[in-house]
């Protein structure tokens, strides 16, 4: 398969510059953008034809002409409360696999709709899951390659995070091309090496029913998100 027979799949532009920022909690907003993800920020600048998103994870730039609109976040700050002395820590809630990957999302800045997408995919999010080549977990982490992003991918969040920034590194990297989300996804499972190699979706009957199953569940995603 060619990959302009992937067109009909609505390729998605996404341009992201992320650079170390510190930031303060506060109430949010939602950024829209014209193709349907959705970002979480702490706030905005426009700076001519650039908006700048402030993340937790820093400072996220996009072309202003990629927002649809800006939606503010229901925030309530907590109440001050006195704590008593000796009070018992209550234990931190265990996750489900689904929550995690929304929460690694979020953090990595992106769209959980999409990132829960490929976690469906990649092992059905299950924590356990080992592929015959030896990707483990939610996000199929190869051991190289959780290696590289410090990453424990036998530790459920940890994989979760690591796959979701790993992806975010994808979609950097492959940000001025038209296919860019096709290309990200192709090489998650392919690898970059061979995208590039192909200068697109590498003809592999595996890779491209793959490119096809994400970006297909994003898009019913992204369409039950809407009711």
């Amino acid at each position: 398969m060619r990959q302009n027979e992937l067109v009909a799949l609505r390729p998605i532009k996404l341009v992201l510059c992320l650079v170390a920022i510190a930031l303060a909690a506060q109430a949010g907003e939602f950024v829209v953008l014209s193709n349907g993800f959705r970002i979480h920020a702490d706030g905005h600048s426009a700076d001519g034809p650039v908006v700048r998103l402030q993340t937790s994870q820093g400072v996220i730039e996009i072309q202003a002409n990629t927002v649809a609109a800006f939606e503010q976040e229901d925030y309530t700050p907590p109440a001050a409360a006195a704590i008593p002395a000796m009070a018992p820590i209550a234990p931190k809630a265990t996750l489900t696999p689904q929550e995690l990957i929304r929460q690694a999302a979020i953090d990595a800045g992106l769209p959980p709709a999409f990132v829960q997408s490929v976690a469906r995919a990649e092992s059905g999010y299950r924590q356990d899951a080992v592929s015959p080549k030896g990707a483990i977990g939610l996000m199929q982490l190869m051991p190289k390659t959780a290696a590289a992003l410090n990453a424990d991918p036998l530790d459920p969040a940890q994989n979760a995070e690591a796959g979701a920034r790993y992806l975010r590194d994808l979609l950097q990297r492959y940000q001025n091309d038209p296919h860019q989300v096709s290309k990200a996804v192709a090489a998650y499972n392919a690898g970059p090496a061979a995208v590039d190699k192909y200068d697109g979706i590498p003809p592999y009957a595996e890779t491209i029913q793959y490119v096809k199953r994400v970006l297909q569940q994003y898009e019913k995603e992204q369409a039950a998100n809407l009711r």
